[in-house]
């Protein structure tokens, strides 16, 4: 099946947030189109282990909830943005399970409720270790049925916008500027199509892979932060990326993600001296929020010089294989047995806590566009996410964004003019395709080295000025080139490491997950930073 000229809604990304949002807006009877840029299932939602988190228990309230979620935000997050999430939380769990989500249970029936870093409770829902991979199943079963239109192996360019083709001599009637629709490279054809829609949707993820050590799968490249800031929007509070405290640390480099959820099974981080040591940086130990116990395990790495420390699985009074056996099939396969030895981790690049700025119907400042999950910035997460907020926010927003899109379609009038076909590049091919893949190592290093756990503004203007550099150096290339995913990707990273880096520049306190050498201390003023691309 080939995409069609013109839809109600595209989706650009198909992950939790994605594919919510596209069942919802189907459901009201418009023609909804999903585009991905790799497989439909290749998402950070697939790689999601810990779980979804939400008061479903006679134990727990709105207002634990809410306070674990301020406490973890260091003095950054919307009290109100909270509040309204965290309460429609179990409304949307419902609908998972109406939907054929089977989370793990007791064997009294009863939903077996993980507990997770910052929480006060256990209110973590959990398919095993593969939640995010058994919500996403049921989603992608679910938008068939509705008809959703799923394309993969097609990658966003740009957004079209009625700033853009004013330029280009087009006469587009209505608000200063909307959006019209987007440019998408085909994979599989290698050649770019036009598709337009007055609705988008960014529902892109993360960016982990500006950095050299990442939970994310490769499709985490920022592209919708650098779609939404090449259209004129600014991005917010990126200096805020997390670093998960514990992944497989491996000779090789090879990294993969073990669940916060071992730690609140009872495993405890220890030393090369096989000594725990969490305590004497947080009262809740190896509980406490993550950005503290990355923090912890970086001081410690520092301080002793060992490449990772472990954590003490043998120890927990559980059954590993039964509980966690995802984590526990991909240490094996690696030489480790967690239920007969400690498990190596490092810190590694997890979440970006900033994004595109909306509201809580996913708008942003540009008419017909919309962002929800990662990309987006709400305000729920603040300075520092609560272990399992992400997906709940994602089922939450995309329930929301899509009663607001379908008001909005029904306030569109029918456009009479035709968007402008893409112009490629004039080189097919270039002895510079090598100079790509060195940029990309580059980026990574840098970012990985300077734009790390611990930061200083020496650190931080270093990175500047080689990413600076980089972006010329790619900027010039996409201009003269035919279009690629390498370059594409390359040309998105580059971008939001630049934000990313500005940001961290303008923050001049220790907060959450930026902190700094030169300043250690947080300010008495929370506030929000907004950054802008250079040249879009």
């Amino acid at each position: 099946m080939k995409p069609e000229s013109e839809y109600d809604l595209v989706i650009v990304g198909s992950g939790i947030a994605g594919l919510s949002f596209a069942l919802n807006v189907a459901k009201a009877g418009h023609r909804v189109a999903i585009f991905t840029k790799k497989d439909k299932a290749e998402s950070n939602t697939n790689y999601a282990q810990g779980g979804i988190a939400a008061v479903t228990s006679a134990g727990d309230d709105l207002d634990k909830h809410v306070e674990d979620t301020l406490e973890a935000g260091d003095g950054l997050c919307d009290p109100k943005v909270v509040r309204e999430i965290l309460k429609e939380g179990p409304d949307r769990i419902q609908d998972l399970i109406d939907l054929g989500v089977s989370f793990s249970s007791l064997d009294d029936g009863r939903i077996s409720l993980g507990k997770e870093g910052g929480h006060s409770k256990r209110r973590v829902l959990h398919v095993k270790d593969i939640t995010g991979k058994a919500i996403e199943d049921a989603l992608l079963a679910a938008i068939a049925n509705e008809g959703v239109h799923l394309f993969e192996h097609y990658f966003a360019i740009d957004l079209i916008t009625a700033k853009k083709v004013r330029k280009l001599g087009v006469q587009v009637e209505g608000v200063d500027d909307r959006v019209l629709g987007l440019y998408f490279y085909d994979g599989l054809e290698e050649q770019v199509k036009t598709i337009a829609s007055p609705a988008v949707l960014l529902a892109t993820g993360g960016a982990g892979q500006t950095y050299l050590y990442t939970t994310n799968p490769s499709i985490a490249t920022g592209d919708g932060i650098a779609i939404a800031s090449r259209a004129g929007l600014a991005s917010m509070n990126l200096e805020f990326i997390q670093f998960h405290p514990t992944t497989f640390h491996s000779q090789k480099g090879d990294r993969f993600l073990i669940t916060e959820a071992v730690r609140g099974e009872g495993a405890k981080l220890i030393d090369g001296k096989g000594r725990a040591f969490l305590k004497k940086y947080h009262p809740l130990a190896d509980l406490a929020p993550r950005d503290v116990v990355a923090r912890a395990i970086d001081r410690e790495m520092k301080r002793t010089g060992a490449p990772f420390v472990r954590l003490d699985t043998p120890s927990m009074d559980i059954d590993f294989p039964d509980r966690f056996p995802n984590v526990y099939k991909n240490c094996v396969n690696r030489g480790v047995n967690p239920s007969q030895m400690p498990v190596p981790v490092v810190p590694a690049a997890h979440y970006s806590c900033g994004g595109i700025p909306t509201e809580l119907d996913c708008s942003t400042e540009l008419d017909g566009l919309y962002a929800c999950g990662e990309v987006a910035c709400t305000g729920l997460h603040g300075a520092n996410r609560l272990a399992s907020n992400s997906l709940l926010e994602a089922v939450v927003l995309a329930y929301r964004g899509a009663e607001a899109v379908c008001q909005f379609l029904e306030n569109q009038k029918e456009k009479t003019f035709q968007l402008p076909e893409w112009v490629d590049g004039d080189v097919a091919a270039s002895d510079e395709r090598v100079v790509l893949s060195h940029n990309l190592d580059e980026l990574k290093r840098t970012m990985w080295d300077y734009v790390g756990i611990v930061r200083s503004t020496k650190r931080l203007e270093r990175a500047q000025t080689r990413i600076r550099n980089l972006g010329r150096e790619i900027n010039e290339y996409y201009w003269n080139a035919k279009v690629d995913l390498p370059l594409l990707e390359v040309r998105n990273l580059v971008c939001v490491s630049e934000l990313i880096v500005r940001s961290a520049l303008q923050r001049k306190e220790s907060r959450g997950l930026h902190y700094t050498l030169d300043y250690p201390d947080r300010s008495e003023i929370s506030e929000n930073i907004k950054v802008k691309t250079l040249a879009h």
